[in-house]
């Protein structure tokens, strides 16, 4: 979490497991130029004899995590060799699996982003290592899933804040998030996509917007810290690609402005930075 694993202010402490997620194009001015160099920095969480999982295993990095949990003698887990998930037949809820055998059946995950479903096997694999400090069983494994954002006020994660329209906002903000915020897009039923969209100024903007729908009508905002893009900068980016709105600088403001043109059989998204939906008024 935070600024990749070496820079990262966790490592102020001694964990019991160190987590990575998936690596992808993020903080390139800090972090590196190839996802070699950026999964190295991420490596720089894996401490000594201390137990680290990778919840996904990317052939393209993978060495670079191994080599750092030898450098540490760390025992190293790729939880996406053990644990899937799978959607079942209503689309309501998830079946979590240990190889060929149903570990949890009909978790209805409050997190409805399509991404989790590649965390999860991640959160599966770090409890099956705390189980040496803190037995967890399967019923609380699965109340925990059930009730994460009730027991930690999660938010922002594929998160319905309205309907007719429907409006959701999410805080994917790297090239692989948002390529799984589109995905779920395009699952969903609406006449017209309105985006409200904004990003800091810290990072190649051009490959993200390059992913965006090109017949979405846009709102391009700034959130109210330093590191944000200038609303009007970032309209001007994003004409250059095709993409077209208008720039009002408020995330509120901007959602209004959409809400304003939207009807009932529309979609409404907020995103493209963490800063972004942290200021939407409703959450």
């Amino acid at each position: 979490m935070g600024l990749g694993g070496r820079l990262d202010s966790t490592n102020v402490i001694t964990p019991l497991v160190s987590v990575i997620t998936n690596i992808s194009w993020d903080h390139k001015d800090l972090l590196g130029n190839s996802l070699h160099e950026i999964a190295g920095e991420k490596a720089g969480i894996i401490k000594h004899d201390i137990p680290v999982v990778v919840s996904e295993r990317q052939p393209e990095v993978e060495e670079v995590f191994n080599k750092k949990a030898r450098k540490e003698n760390a025992e190293i887990f790729f939880a996406s060799d053990e644990f899937t998930v799978t959607l079942n037949s209503y689309g309501d809820s998830v079946d979590i699996l240990k190889g060929d055998q149903r570990v949890l059946t009909g978790v209805k995950l409050p997190l409805r982003g399509f991404y989790q479903h590649r965390n999860i096997p991640g959160v599966m694999k770090t409890v099956d290592v705390l189980q040496r400090n803190f037995p967890v069983t399967i019923a609380q494994l699965k109340r925990g899933l059930e009730q994460v954002v009730a027991n930690t006020g999660l938010k922002g994660r594929w998160q319905q804040i309205a309907n007719n329209p429907t409006v959701v906002c999410d805080t994917a903000h790297n090239y692989s998030g948002v390529q799984e915020i589109l995905r779920q897009i395009s699952t969903e039923k609406f006449n017209r996509l309105f985006i409200v969209w904004g990003m800091v100024r810290d990072k190649d903007v051009n490959p993200i917007l390059e992913l965006l729908p090109k017949e979405a009508i846009y709102y391009f905002c700034q959130a109210g810290i330093p590191r944000a893009m200038d609303a009007k900068n970032l309209q001007q980016e994003a004409s250059r690609l095709g993409l077209h709105g208008e720039a009002i600088p408020d995330v509120n403001e901007a959602k209004r402005a959409a809400l304003a043109q939207a009807t009932a059989d529309d979609f409404v998204f907020i995103g493209g930075s963490t800063y972004v939906v942290a200021e939407i008024d409703e959450l």
